[in-house]
């Protein structure tokens, strides 16, 4: 039987939030911190957590309940981000409005898309979805 090898984050952070604006703020703010004692450079990796935080506050809010944050670097010298929100029955869709009229929202998930070496949504933990971003760090120095 071929068993496959699962290693631990080189460095894991999670945190659960308010699905409000505040929270949003305060995701972006606690990644930013968390990548810099990690020594890991700010940017893209605050612009996707800013964009997918602001989802869950907006998209994925249900009143009471919480969204949660992860932040994993794997031995890869992959940054994994993930979000988890409340709504796991409403799943983020991209615009694409080819009728020249400029849509109101969904330009997060875009600007997501250009960051992010891979992103997507899954479902869970139960009844939550978790939209993820991965990010390729490059070599270590």
């Amino acid at each position: 039987m071929n068993q496959r090898t699962v290693r631990p984050p080189l460095h894991h952070f999670s945190v659960p939030l308010s699905a409000t604006r505040r929270g949003a703020r305060l995701a972006r703010l606690l990644a930013a911190e968390q990548l810099h004692d990690w020594g890991l450079p700010l940017d893209p990796a605050r612009l996707v957590v800013a964009e997918l935080a602001a989802n869950a506050a907006l998209h994925g809010r249900v009143p009471g309940r919480s969204f949660r944050l992860t932040l994993s670097v794997l031995a890869s010298r992959t940054l994994c981000v993930e979000v988890a929100d409340a709504r796991g029955e409403r799943w983020p869709t991209r615009v694409r409005d080819g009728a020249g009229r400029h849509a109101e929202s969904g330009y997060g998930l875009l600007l997501v898309e250009e960051f992010a070496d891979r992103w997507g949504v899954r479902s869970g933990p139960v009844p939550c979805k978790t939209v993820w971003a991965e990010l390729d760090l490059g070599p270590s120095r």
